[in-house]
């Protein structure tokens, strides 16, 4: 009887790819504060720098999250690739920029949006439709609009004049809801377990609705900071206390390139931290508009 000779390890590839992409995330988060220093003063420059920021953030998020999402579904499908690929040129066209920069973010704009309706259509096709069992383990059905999100804060921050402070206040905390709904439904899921699930569910959309406000009056500023700064912050915490998670799975860290696709999912919660960066941004913005 022959023995049978086993197939390649698939881990060492995984690790290069996170590497990689940590190793993005750091050079952004430098390039910020390049930014920082060496911009104009004032209202605008902030608003550019938080969206960029933001922009970033989101675009190495969906590059994680869909990568090891894909992966985990074995790329089956040739359009699994599209949201990674796409997610990858975002994030570099708004570190480094260039001519093909608004192609790039249109691109994504619409990836993002088309992803939605597949993972919706996914979802419907499946027996029993759209019911609790299949939103919680079918394709995430509003992961894919944060790559529209990055694509939007990248427009935004290359074309202030088309987009106002006033109108996206609004966008921003409608991105937030969608975000904590899609955390609260998985942390549903979960039977909130751990007491700190909760937070998704009520920092952001108190900051949604602070945020929202200001766009009305300035009065809001003050709470719309300190709930974004806190919802930045959570952006931060959710990955650590999701690696606690997988390291209560069975095998934990020891067996990391199955649990790592078990999740909880690492690279969810800094969307909340893209969001918040891009907000705290405009506020200077929304505060002059208003004075």
């Amino acid at each position: 009887m022959s023995r049978r000779i086993p197939e390649p390890s698939r881990r060492p590839l995984l690790a290069v790819a996170v590497g990689s992409v940590a190793v993005a995330g750091i050079a952004e988060a430098l390039l910020w504060r390049r930014w920082k220093r060496s911009a104009p003063a004032g209202a605008g420059a902030s608003a550019a720098r938080g969206l960029r920021a933001g922009a970033a953030i989101l675009a190495v998020a969906v590059l994680l999250d869909s990568g090891i999402e894909h992966y985990r579904g074995s790329f089956k499908n040739p359009a699994m690739f599209v949201a990674p690929t796409l997610a990858l040129a975002t994030l570099g066209a708004t570190m480094r920029g260039g001519k093909a920069t608004p192609y790039v973010f249109a691109a994504s704009l619409v990836a993002g949006a088309a992803g939605v309706a597949f993972h919706s259509y996914n979802i419907g096709k499946r027996a029993g439709g759209f019911d609790l069992l299949n939103l919680f383990y079918a394709a995430p059905l509003g992961a894919p609009a944060a790559l529209s999100l990055a694509a939007s804060f990248g427009l935004a921050a290359d074309h202030p004049e088309m987009a106002p402070a006033r109108l996206l206040a609004p966008v921003m905390a409608l991105a937030l809801l969608g975000t904590a709904a899609e955390a609260g439904l998985f942390h549903f899921r979960g039977a909130f377990h751990n007491p700190v699930m909760y937070a998704p569910v009520t920092l952001p959309p108190l900051a949604a609705v602070s945020l929202a406000a200001t766009a009305v009056t300035p009065a809001a500023i003050p709470v719309t900071r300190a709930a974004l700064a806190g919802t930045a912050l959570l952006g931060i915490a959710g990955p650590i206390f999701h690696g606690y998670g997988i390291h209560r799975n069975m095998g934990g860290w020891r067996n990391w390139s199955q649990m790592i696709l078990q999740g909880p999912p690492l690279p969810a919660p800094p969307a909340f931290l893209g969001i918040a960066l891009a907000g705290l941004g405009l506020l200077p913005s929304l505060e002059q508009q208003q004075g």
